[in-house]
């Protein structure tokens, strides 16, 4: 792996994937599947890594394909290190999924009430 600048602040994805030389359609992957990965976004709407960032992608990286564990295993070894406080949290995808099925619960619940007699 490459060293980071330690003076920088911000890095965008192609940085990220040279780094750690992992592939971009790997590291979105990861980003629906393990919830403290979520970089945010610039106006444009790049991810935007910060070093916080950069250290969890490595610690995944290595759980992964040096440890040997599944998505799992190393979403569950991730929050037994941060002290167990993520067991409950939901991957982003998972999110999603629960907000898709939210809208949809109240579009069903909108069209009751407009056949509802008045």
């Amino acid at each position: 792996m490459s060293e980071p600048t330690k003076d920088k602040l911000y890095y965008k994805i192609g940085e990220i994937c040279q780094l750690c030389q992992i592939e971009a359609h790997v590291l979105r992957y990861w980003e629906s599947e393990f919830a403290a990965l979520s970089p945010t976004k610039n106006r444009a709407g790049q991810r935007i890594y910060r070093h916080k960032d950069l250290e969890l992608i490595q610690q995944i990286k290595k759980l992964l394909y040096e440890d040997g564990y599944t998505i799992a295993g190393a979403n569950r070894k991730l929050s037994q290190e941060a002290g167990g406080a993520g067991q409950d949290r939901l991957t982003n995808r998972q999110r999603r999924i629960v907000g898709e099925a939210r809208e949809n619960l109240e579009a069903i619940l909108a069209i009751l009430d407009e056949d509802k007699p008045r």
